[in-house]
């Protein structure tokens, strides 16, 4: 007899008395995790600021350790997932302490909420943690990170001060994911979303815009990562005290390896689009900062979780799905 299904069904059936909490409900990732936790069975609910809509999705002010603290004692889950972020390097670079207060500071606070009340906590983290220069990548999970720019520096940070508070009790997870992008309110919500805003401006000859075409991208689908979200608060809620020895960092990317530039190409073949307005570029070597050149990560650590590293396909999704509006 094959109990795989019997188990399975019984893992549904706990987790459907689980309540999963997702900061940044609002934006392109935390969109898609509330919704695959709620098509989990879960009870799912969410925090923005903004464009908070109650009862769904609570407005809770992440600087705010008061707001925090009544937001969890209200709907008192299981596991929180990370997701509130300033996540464009551009806007980070644009403003740096509001940056450090919303990718360090809030993440302190937010550890220490569930650290206190023995919830699992996940964190959203990058893959510019690491320099990513020629030859280094595949980073492995456990590689020493060396950010080059802020936005990667605060979200080490942000690591650093989950697993500082949370770490020791099992209770903190990091999940570092690349670029990414999926379903949008707007395309400016995705670095590669936006791009296709740039495709239609290229549509003039003499646009004269110009796109990195040296930099490697591993653009991954947010569904995919709502996806694996629940499948790791599952694994590490089912293992309770024994998941002290689980791993504290993983990471999830797609293998499908594309510049700014070809993306580009793509939107304009999707949409029947002249192209003539938009040349790449190569590495630029005057730059203060360097660029980072290949910050691709390896998913070796879900494997052996067991979990379904699976991506969709980057080129059909987006012929399903680009609009030619």
């Amino acid at each position: 007899m094959d109990f795989a299904p019997i188990a399975a069904l019984a893992l549904l059936e706990a987790m459907s008395s689980k309540t999963a909490f997702v900061t940044g409900a609002t934006g392109l990732l935390g969109r898609q995790v509330l919704q695959a936790f709620d098509k989990a069975g879960w009870t799912a609910v969410g925090s923005g600021f903004s464009r908070a809509k109650p009862p769904a999705i609570l407005k809770v002010d992440l600087e705010d350790q008061t707001a925090i603290d009544s937001a969890l004692d209200e709907t008192k889950p299981h596991v929180i997932i990370h997701c509130a972020a300033n996540r464009f390097p551009d806007k980070c670079d644009a403003d740096p302490d509001g940056t450090r207060a919303l990718n360090i500071a809030a993440s302190r606070r937010i550890a220490l909420a569930a650290q206190s009340r023995s919830i699992l906590l996940i964190y959203i983290s990058t893959d510019y943690v690491f320099a990513g220069r020629p030859g280094e990548a595949p980073y492995e999970a456990d590689a020493t990170p060396i950010p080059t720019n802020l936005y990667g520096q605060t979200k080490l940070a942000g690591e650093k001060a989950v697993l500082e508070v949370c770490g020791n009790r099992g209770l903190g997870v990091i999940l570092r994911v690349p670029v990414l992008y999926g379903h949008a309110e707007t395309n400016a919500e995705s670095a590669v979303n936006v791009l296709i805003d740039a495709v239609w401006k290229a549509c003039d000859k003499d646009a004269n815009i110009t796109m990195d075409d040296w930099s490697l991208r591993y653009p991954t689908n947010s569904e995919d990562v709502a996806r694996v979200l629940v499948d790791i608060a599952t694994r590490y809620l089912v293992a309770d005290e024994a998941r002290v020895a689980m791993p504290k960092v993983l990471q999830f990317s797609s293998e499908y390896r594309i510049t700014k530039f070809q993306m580009c190409q793509l939107f304009a073949e999707i949409l029947g689009l002249p192209f003539d307005g938009m040349t790449g570029t190569g590495e630029d070597k005057s730059a203060a900062l360097p660029r980072p050149y290949d910050t691709h990560l390896s998913t070796k650590a879900l494997k052996e979780l067991g979990i379904d590293v699976k991506t969709m396909d980057f080129q059909d999704w987006w012929y399903g799905s680009i609009s030619v509006e």
